[in-house]
């Protein structure tokens, strides 16, 4: 991984990678989340110093190392678990709670009691050993939704009332916790950073200890995967067919998070991508993805569909799905097959405990392409910085003619969601006057699309932008228009280009150089370091 794969994640323009599994588990069917013992390198990637060495080879690289930290639960072994250290003694002595309080009846597991001060002593600790001494510059917490509340989230849907969040179903010892792990860590290491995996959306998850807040960067926009997979099984299933898609649902499940608190983004979750689910690929294409990726033979109806809505769903997240964008390792590139690891279900096989890169780096592939429209997507935000900039305008989303229109940071981005009709002329509102250009377009040829749009074209505004709505919403007017072509089941993305007076009084253009598909494919990238993970 640390020689092979590394490398990979470097050119495709990520900066950061979570490494997953990482603590030691007994079984490996339970992907990592069932650990026997929280201070152990899991015997099975190699030795500590081999984890040693992959942190110091992704620093090289420009790659920050977020490890994924299992403080929400932990097995039930006691021959070889920490569940072995209870022996009966007093809860206030023990490292899990009693009966129910105790045992997690979903994932068969046993369940810490944050109230005891040895187990505060004992997982920051842990916290400080992953940091201290293999030099990880960060931590996704598991699971916590399950520490938040006595109920764990099970058989709970969240509305958003303040009495969900603050009641007798707290836990109040898990959320100190959190506070006190999240103080500690940005007090001693304050370039740290710390996500949240959480469901629920708590109020103030993501904000700093010192305004009273639990001091988590940011939280995991979890229900965006779930609005993919949902839209596409309907779509398949036929209940809700692409031309019935709700522009509006999905501008609202993308835009649905609080005030200050940055989410992660991201289009497929790893729970798609284990076996018994499906990836957002295989959900597009479904088995024309083993004999349909030539780019020999002309694309089918159902493979030219799933191009452009891998490639347009990914977009839409990443525009505006949350501050920071995260992906699967494989998934960027629609990767045909899931993961499963070793386990008696499948008689213990290896077979698809892999990421087939050699789909992605043949040329005459589909999977090439799109891998070099993620690659693309990376470049983007790296020229651009949209997604660290605060400036976030969704302006239109027309259910009629399932258009989207959004700006983020200096960029327009435009959506045309409608299976088959074209807009010649759409006239979209723009923040800035002046004259733009296509900055990245999933239609464009190198990305295994028809080439629709032409990239050289001038786009230049006009006053006042057009009356628009956001489902039902009427939208205060943008302050100029301008009119671009909107191909069906495409994105294009458009940046203002500076212009400068130099003596004489000639404007000559300053814009920022975008980089050709073709450039873009063959560099690394690095950037902000906490944007883009995979």
């Amino acid at each position: 991984f640390a020689d092979d794969v590394l490398p990979r994640i470097a050119a495709g323009g990520y900066n950061t990678v979570q490494l997953m599994a990482v603590m030691e588990h007994a079984y490996y069917g339970s992907f990592g989340y069932h650990v026997t013992s929280p201070f152990a390198v899991s015997s099975r990637c190699g030795t500590p110093e081999d984890l040693k060495y992959l942190v110091d080879r992704a620093h090289g690289l420009g790659i920050r190392v977020l490890l994924d930290i299992i403080h929400s639960h932990a097995s039930c072994n006691v021959e070889d678990g920490i569940a072995g250290y209870d022996f009966g003694q007093h809860t206030s002595e023990s490292y899990f709670g009693e009966g129910d309080a105790g045992y997690h009846w979903l994932w068969d597991s046993r369940l810490y009691n944050y109230d005891n001060w040895e187990v505060q002593r004992y997982l920051l600790s842990n916290l400080r050993y992953w940091v201290d001494e293999y030099g990880f510059d960060g931590f996704r917490f598991d699971g916590v939704t399950s520490m938040l509340y006595h109920h764990h989230g099970l058989q709970m849907d969240f509305t958003g009332d303040y009495g969900e969040y603050f009641g007798l179903d707290t836990n109040v010892g898990a959320v100190n916790y959190l506070m006190l792990a999240n103080d500690m860590l940005h007090s001693l290491y304050p370039d740290v950073e710390v996500i949240a995996e959480d469901v629920s959306g708590m109020p103030t998850l993501c904000r700093p200890v010192k305004e009273g807040g639990v001091g988590f960067d940011s939280r995991l926009a979890m229900s965006i995967p779930d609005l993919w997979v949902k839209l596409l099984k309907s779509s398949r299933d036929l209940a809700v067919p692409d031309e019935k898609w709700s522009m509006h649902d999905m501008v609202t499940s993308l835009c649905n998070r609080r005030y200050t608190e940055k989410c992660v983004g991201y289009a497929e979750s790893h729970d798609q991508s284990i076996v018994g689910d499906k990836t957002m690929a295989f959900w597009l294409m479904d088995a024309e993805m083993y004999d349909g990726m030539s780019t020999f033979l002309p694309a089918t109806e159902g493979v030219a569909r799933g191009m452009a809505l891998h490639k347009m769903l990914r977009l839409i997240t990443m525009a505006i799905g949350g501050e920071g964008y995260l992906t699967f390792m494989g998934n960027e590139f629609g990767h045909p097959e899931w993961v499963d690891f070793p386990r008696e279900g499948n008689k213990w096989s290896h077979e698809h405990c892999r990421r087939q890169w050699n789909l992605v780096d043949t040329e005459y592939l589909r999977y090439s392409q799109l891998g070099a429209f993620d690659r693309a997507m990376m470049t983007l935000d790296k020229e651009w910085e949209f997604l660290s900039s605060p400036h976030q305008c969704v302006s239109a989303a027309c259910d009629m003619r399932k258009i989207v229109v959004a700006e983020r940071g200096p960029l327009l981005f435009v959506f045309n969601f409608h299976p088959t009709q074209t807009y010649e002329g759409l006239d979209v509102g723009v923040g800035m006057p002046g004259k733009y250009r296509v900055a990245l377009d999933t239609d464009a040829f190198d990305f295994g699309g028809p080439g629709r749009v032409g990239h050289d074209a001038d786009h230049f505004t006009s006053p006042a932008g057009p009356d628009t709505w956001v489902g039902p919403y009427k939208q205060d007017a943008r302050p100029c228009g301008m009119k671009v072509k909107s191909p069906s089941r495409s994105a294009q993305v458009y940046f203002r280009v500076e212009e400068k007076v130099v003596t004489g009084g000639r404007p000559v253009e300053a814009a920022k150089v975008v980089e050709s598909p073709a450039m873009i494919s063959n560099r690394l990238a690095s950037g902000d370091v906490e944007r883009r993970l995979v």
